[in-house]
């Protein structure tokens, strides 16, 4: 029997948050619930089955923590709400939401949007070495950043070591032009991207002469021991299973290493392994190694990045 709820937002902003841009949100509640979701100003009014409704209306209730403040709210926290409506995980819920692991420069607050975020997360604050795998935008490399600098801004670590392999380039940049930081700049403006949320981008060049941030190739990692120190490996499946080891054998006193990289986008050639495949397979039952694998569900990017995710993991299987 079809019935219709009408849910009183408190405010504007609370109103425009709950919608998304272009009312994406209200459109991924429809696409999750069935029912039909229409905001005029700030009421909501959700029709359909009373099933239907039940699940819209819990679904919204749910999302209050972000709403209710004029967070802005994505597609990912939507699908995450529900996986936890569906598993009795509302109480896990809450604390996802409210958990703030970071504020950006510009205040922006940056919390894991899934399950498996969060456990991403609590790895890299206990776990001296943690692999993460899995797609492009599933915020592998961004959350190690956040959590790193954060780290670093409290005086855990002395460095803050970023690094990854340039294998477009062979690891062979002498043909490219200037110094090694110039060369080297557009394997590495990922991280720099990240770093630049969280610290003055015209303050990063006196930390990096300083050395209290390095970015770097792999290559350039050979024969040190990184003491005191917070590394992030990334793109690590493009590694070769050598340098995979070399670089985990840098691992120094007081130092934490988190290695991540997609195991379906390998830059190496067809008959060459990938040291990130390598490592994992070896590295699985020992003791004190964290190892997080994320999937399309963690993509927190522009929902289309999400089923793009999909529909190559359906092709590929």
């Amino acid at each position: 029997m079809a019935g219709s709820l009408t849910i009183e937002l408190p405010d504007i902003p609370s109103a425009i948050a709950l919608a998304g841009e272009g009312e994406e949100n209200l459109k991924t509640l429809a696409r999750q619930t069935g029912a039909t979701l229409v905001l005029r100003g700030q009421e909501l009014y959700i029709s359909g089955t009373e099933k239907q409704i039940d699940l819209a209306s819990r679904l919204v209730r749910s999302l209050e923590d972000l709403w209710n403040k004029g967070n802005s709210i994505s597609s990912t926290d939507i699908l995450t709400a529900r996986q936890a409506l569906d598993t009795d995980r509302e109480g896990e819920l809450q604390d996802l939401q409210r958990d703030v692991i970071a504020r950006t420069r510009k205040g922006e607050e940056i919390r894991a949007k899934t399950f498996r975020q969060r456990q991403y997360i609590e790895a890299l604050g206990k776990r001296d070495l943690t692999f993460c795998t899995g797609p492009a935008g599933t915020g592998k490399t961004f959350l190690a950043v956040v959590v790193a600098v954060q780290a670093l801004l409290a005086n855990q670590f002395e460095r803050l070591i970023l690094t990854r392999p340039a294998v477009e380039a062979g690891e062979r940049l002498g043909f490219l032009p200037g110094d090694l930081q110039q060369k080297v700049n557009p394997y590495l403006r990922p991280l720099y991207d990240a770093i630049n949320e969280f610290i003055d981008p015209e303050k990063v060049p006196s930390l990096i002469e300083r050395g209290v941030i390095e970015v770097a190739p792999l290559a350039y990692m050979r024969g040190r021991t990184l003491n005191n120190a917070f590394v992030i490996v990334d793109e690590a499946q493009n590694t070769t299973p050598a340098q995979m080891k070399m670089v985990l054998t840098r691992l120094g006193f007081h130092s934490r290493m988190v290695i991540t990289g997609d195991m379906t986008q390998t830059d190496l050639p067809l008959n060459q392994q990938s040291g990130l495949t390598v490592a994992v397979q070896i590295l699985k039952y020992v003791e004190g190694i964290a190892f997080c694998e994320f999937s399309q569900k963690d993509v927190v990017r522009h929902p289309l990045v999400q089923r793009i995710v999909a529909a190559y993991e359906k092709y590929e299987k």
